[in-house]
């Protein structure tokens, strides 16, 4: 990922540094293969798993699930394209495979990336209605409106990363500066080539705009409502004057304890994968078109911006916990349903709700 911008720091191009900046970056032959083969193992392994056991009850399929196979699939496929990087960085940034298969690559890890955001911010949403406006739920949470919504994520993520077709391609570039035929190699540009780097400076930004502090905001503030709400369900006041008789383990019990974990690990995913990885690379696209930038500061971005490149590709894998957390325990085929009751009454300003449910 971004072997491009790896080639630009220490090209003689780069007019964001005075003087001369050689940034000894030998360490990454031997860190990112190693941490891209190991995302690719568990991607692929952890993701046919949720795949398998997910399509093995269709019919039992509910948003969250729905949500979760969607998720699924675009990491798997992510998973799929991780070989061809890590064959890159053994032989040393030289790409063999074609100038096609350079813009795929690049384009499938950032179609992930957004997909895996954007179906994380869905789940949050749901999460969020599911505990603060469980009325309004029951009708947004049909599966044809789930379904429907997955489809608009699909498309608003190609449409928001299909340029990194037009910038993502090969070029020959000689080796540690030498203009020797014999030391010339084929790098894959993760961003773009040094002619259109600064074409490409606007839509990176934009696209980090738009795909994470976006998606991030909404979900900080989902999840503070979301933990507000249960704060005051458990001191009896109920979030919109929601007061709830039920037992330990009526649905609303079992969907608050779902959103806990929930929170839990997406938050956990936003702080280890995508928040230092999108800050760090703002950081680095900005100071690439920064005149009179320190040599010293560059070297600090850019080790940063390394260190947090495979760390953002393991959401390949650690999406899968949402799955293993989050999931329906199995109830014998045998087993009668026990009775339960919950009477929840709901009561605004303008409006009383009661509503009895029996099973």
């Amino acid at each position: 990922m971004a072997k491009g911008a790896d080639a630009q720091l220490s090209s003689s191009h780069n007019s964001s540094v005075t003087g001369s900046c050689n940034i000894d970056e030998s360490y990454k032959y031997i860190f990112l293969p190693i941490c891209y083969s190991f995302t690719f193992v568990f991607s692929i392994t952890l993701n046919v798993v949720v795949l398998y056991r997910s399509f093995r009850r269709t019919r039992h399929w509910n948003a969250s699930l729905i949500y979760m196979v969607n998720l699924a699939t675009t990491d798997f496929m992510y998973g799929l394209s991780l070989p061809f990087l890590v064959a890159s960085y053994v032989m040393r940034d030289d790409w063999v495979f074609g100038d096609f298969m350079c813009r795929l690559v690049r384009f499938l890890f950032y179609f992930n990336l957004y997909c895996s955001i954007f179906f994380l911010t869905c789940i949050s949403v749901h999460r969020y209605l599911g505990i603060c406006h469980p009325m309004k739920t029951i009708t947004l949470e049909t599966k044809r409106a789930v379904k429907g919504t997955c489809v608009l994520v699909w498309i608003a993520v190609f449409a928001l990363t299909c340029p990194i077709f037009r910038f993502a391609q090969t070029q020959y570039l000689p080796r540690d500066g030498k203009g020797s035929r014999e030391e010339v190699f084929n790098n894959c540009w993760d961003d773009a080539i040094d002619r259109e780097f600064h074409d490409y400076i606007p839509y990176g930004v934009t696209l980090h705009f738009l795909g994470f502090f976006v998606p991030f905001t909404i979900i900080a503030w989902c999840y503070s409502q979301v933990v507000l709400t249960i704060f005051r369900t458990v001191a009896g006041i109920g979030g919109e004057g929601m007061s709830i008789i039920l037992g330990a383990h009526s649905p609303y019990v079992n969907r608050r304890r779902k959103s806990i974990k929930t929170i839990i690990t997406i938050t956990l995913l936003f702080a280890l994968c995508f928040f230092p990885f999108h800050v760090t690379r703002t950081i680095f696209l900005l100071l690439k078109v920064t005149s009179r930038v320190q040599c010293h500061t560059m070297r600090m971005v850019s080790i940063c911006y390394k260190i947090t490149r495979p760390l953002d590709s393991f959401n390949a894998w650690l999406n899968a916990l949402l799955y293993f957390l989050t999931k329906e325990k199995n109830v014998p085929c045998c087993q009668k349903p026990e009775h339960k009751m919950l009477i929840i009454s709901t009561y605004t300003s303008e409006s009383f709700i009661h509503l009895t449910y029996l099973q």
